[in-house]
């Protein structure tokens, strides 16, 4: 004989647990719908953006007035492959030109100085050939003649006796040069001076939500076909969500809670880093390309200085931004609660305040501010796959060189390299600018470790 007993309880702990475990289940199923809607979006990004990128290989480039910055028509380009087979073509209306080559390799490309307009001539004559090499299949590599006022007969002229004076009077356009790279570099250091302040998490991963910024206003603007101001700022809503809140819900949190190490979590975040890297690969190709109708943009003229409109606005918007976050940090409560959490986060936590809810918040934050660099800087020199990871150690020498944790002094630190690296470029060739400045930075750390800010001002 079987005896079923049943046991009633309807009592408040009984009421509790049920609420608990339907909030449970509520949450899992939320989780779940979340990641398969990303991934459906990302599935959906692959299936439109593949078709519509599709290019062959090749090298391109745009020749401009030094003075207007408009591009110059009917300018002589050469591309010499191994085999010695010449491919000739002409700049187009906009100064554009594009030469589709059979395979990756090494290429020499050169200008004509005789089809430039009177009164032109190249900056430096020792460079009116370039040698390139294509790295790999499907991908369209940029080449710039940079242009000076001169005149050039047969193959160019030498260089005039007042060049050092030419080239020192570029100081105030370096300058200038200098304050917008830094400005760019400083976004994405306060993002990652945000995170390490709170989480204590050196994230090589962040050069990957630069490149989403870019890449996602280059969907939206220029295979979708939106304004590229409506672009913008869906990229930087849509990499806040993706790059900020989604990755730190489902990666960065769970690890937390297991007591993942830091040394376990940079090792992760630089495998996060490398796949992301070849996913953008994989969807937008290997071609380094512009926003539409702002490749070639005249400049403005302010005294010795020439800056082009786009420049100038996102520049401006840059600076805003970077005024809102200190704004935030230093009068909201959202932003004491973080600089409380980036100070010690088990006193924080006993005092009342939300570690988790800060952490998401300074995650969203980042990565905004940082898909914004990313736009910044392909409206300076177009969107590619690894746009953020060329300038990831930058940013990583702006944030140490302020004080790593600390958002003033990465801002401060960012400045400070973005200036030496234009202004170095007076003294050293400009494909070694990047030295220069992580090479002060090692001189500075050996002076002063902890950064320029980095005991003085602990912002988060």
């Amino acid at each position: 004989m079987r005896t079923r007993l049943r046991v009633v309880d309807d009592g408040p702990g009984l009421l509790a647990h049920r609420r608990d475990t339907r909030a449970g289940l509520l949450r899992r199923r939320w989780a779940l719908r979340s990641l398969a809607g990303v991934g459906a979006l990302l599935l959906g990004l692959g299936a439109s953006v593949l078709p519509a990128l599709a290019a062959d290989t090749g090298l391109k480039g745009t020749v401009k007035d030094p003075v207007s910055g408009s591009g110059i028509a009917g300018v002589s380009i050469t591309v010499t492959g191994a085999d010695g087979t010449p491919q000739t073509v002409t700049t187009a209306a906009d100064g554009t030109w594009l030469v589709q080559v059979p395979s990756a390799g090494k290429y020499e490309v050169t200008i004509d100085q005789t089809t430039l307009p009177d009164g032109l001539t190249l900056a430096d004559q020792s460079k009116v050939t370039a040698k390139v090499n294509v790295l790999s299949e499907g991908r369209v590599q940029t080449v710039l003649f940079k242009l000076a006022a001169g005149t050039a007969g047969e193959g160019g002229t030498a260089p005039s006796a007042d060049a050092p004076a030419s080239k020192w009077s570029q100081i105030p356009q370096l300058t200038v040069d200098g304050l917008i790279f830094g400005i760019v570099i400083a976004l994405a250091a306060v993002g990652l001076s945000l995170v390490f302040g709170t989480t204590k998490l050196t994230n090589f991963a962040h050069g990957e939500l630069i490149a989403l910024g870019g890449l996602s206003t280059y969907f939206f603007n220029g295979v979708v076909g939106l304004p590229l101001i409506l672009s913008a700022a869906l990229a930087v809503v849509v990499s806040a969500f993706v790059g900020g809140w989604v990755q730190n819900r489902y990666l960065w949190k769970p690890l937390r809670k297991r007591g993942t190490g830091l040394i376990a979590a940079l090792v992760v975040s630089i495998g996060l880093g490398l796949f992301l890297r070849y996913f953008f690969l994989f969807i937008f190709g290997g071609q380094t390309r512009s926003f539409d109708a702002y490749a070639g943009q005249a400049g403005i003229e302010i005294g010795p200085v020439l800056i082009t409109p786009k420049d100038l606005i996102s520049s401006t918007i840059g600076i805003l931004l970077i005024a809102l976050t200190t704004f935030w940090l230093l009068k909201t409560q959202a932003g004491k609660a973080t600089r409380a959490v980036a100070d010690n986060p088990a006193l924080a936590s006993a005092s009342g305040i939300d570690v988790e809810k800060v952490i998401s918040t300074v995650w969203v934050l980042g990565a905004g501010l940082a898909s914004f660099s990313g736009i910044m800087l392909g409206l300076q020199v177009g969107v590619s796959w690894q746009m953020g990871f060329t300038i990831l150690l930058l940013v990583f020498a702006g944030s140490v060189l302020g004080g790593l944790g600390t958002a003033f002094g990465a801002i401060l630190g960012s400045i400070i390299v973005g200036l030496l690296v234009q202004l170095s470029t007076l003294i050293i060739p400009t494909e070694l600018k990047y030295v220069g400045a992580l090479v002060v930075l090692i001189i500075i750390l050996l002076i002063r470790p902890q950064g320029i800010l980095g005991k003085a001002e602990r912002i988060g």
